[in-house]
């Protein structure tokens, strides 16, 4: 299978299967020197585990990382880093019924016609928890991040109609619910509403943003690698993806010059932007504001609703999925969407090294 690997300096491949063994991930391209364990990692893969409330699938997985390389007393050596989880409460059983037949929303039907067969056992390489090995590696991405003063935050905006108005933010609700929304009101009538569609054995979608703080100007392309267009890229790599959107995004569309130019301004020996409807990008690269990045979700496609299927024969079928599955996505996929962005700004900060025949001049000049 081609495509599991992503980044050019700062390289990842995930490997592994929902069903499979484990899941895991190798990371080529850290710089050695780094401060890290396993600690560092298990933070993140935290945030996204199963079995955490009634809203998340009640798969009982302790989500536990191991470092299997790259690292010697505490540090990264500069060689890839292998880190592991371990699969501990398949129930491959729950599957059985659609070994058969193709579940409206999956990858069921294009998986099969791609390879002549499939791993029908949630999925394989197509389930939600391929996304282990991204996070674990986002988190490496993110600590190297932190080291150059860069902070990445990422939350639940909205969950079906229930959105939080920006004016409304309150960012140190974000950990306090378990949507992670920045606000608790809004996340207590989001709540309502999941539980109004579980009790008609219906999902929902919604909407992840996330803000990257302290980027200097001018880390992207021109042309094929601008810093946008591979941060949407990394974002609609993550499955149940359907849009994404930068600073305005689409409201920009209805807008006009006067209105969406941001304005420069000085301030001391800086140049800064009065408004931000650029999302902290202009021509490809970063223009010092903060990054802002929204991702739409579609709702979980695994209901306990009857739907109209076919089987592998082609015939029409009815089908209704049992198992453990998450009535909403989004608050397990916001740490997702942190990572992805953590994994793209850090290799193009890497990659943006060589930009300049004086930085690199300075860098091997010998004392």
């Amino acid at each position: 299978m081609a495509g599991s690997i992503y980044g050019t300096i700062f390289q990842i491949a995930t490997w592994g299967e929902s069903h499979g063994k484990g899941i895991g991930v190798v990371i080529d391209g850290c710089p050695a020197g780094l401060s890290l364990c396993e600690r560092d990692i298990q933070q993140y893969l935290d945030r996204r585990k199963p079995g955490q409330n009634k809203y998340t699938t009640k798969r009982a997985e302790g989500d536990a990382v191991e470092i299997l390389s790259g690292i010697f007393e505490g540090r990264t050596t500069g060689t890839p880093i292998s880190l592991i989880v371990y699969n501990e409460d398949q129930r491959s059983k729950d599957y059985g019924n659609i070994a058969s037949c193709y579940r409206p929303g999956h990858a069921d039907y294009t998986f099969h016609e791609k390879y002549g067969f499939r791993d029908y056992r949630g999925g394989g390489r197509s389930s939600g928890r391929e996304t282990i090995g991204r996070v674990a590696a986002g988190a490496v991405a993110a600590k190297l991040l932190k080291e150059m003063g860069i902070q990445i935050t990422a939350y639940t905006k909205s969950i079906g109609p229930v959105e939080v108005p920006f004016s409304e933010y309150c960012y140190s609700d974000i950990n306090e619910n378990v949507l992670y929304m920045p606000n608790n009101d809004y996340a207590q009538k989001a709540s309502d509403y999941l539980n109004s569609c579980m009790k008609s054995l219906d999902s929902a979608g919604g909407i992840v943003e996330c803000i990257v703080k302290n980027m200097p100007v001018g880390i992207g392309e021109t042309v094929f690698e601008k810093l946008d267009a591979n941060l949407a890229k990394a974002v609609m790599s993550i499955g149940a993806v359907k849009g994404f959107e930068i600073g305005d995004g689409f409201a920009a569309s209805r807008s006009n010059g006067s209105e969406n130019n941001d304005s420069f301004c000085s301030k001391g020996n800086t140049i800064r932007k009065i408004s931000n409807h650029s999302g902290g990008v202009l021509g490809g690269m970063s223009d010092g504001s903060d990054i802002i990045l929204r991702a739409a979700f579609k709702p979980t496609p695994s209901i306990a609703r009857t739907q109209n299927t076919v089987n592998t024969d082609g015939a029409d079928t009815e089908l209704i999925i049992h198992g453990r599955h998450d009535p909403v996505i989004v608050p397990r996929a916001v740490v997702v969407v942190e990572a992805m962005t953590a994994l793209t700004v850090a290799d193009m900060m890497l990659l943006n090294m060589g930009a300049r025949l004086d930085r690199i001049k300075d860098f091997y000049e010998r004392p």
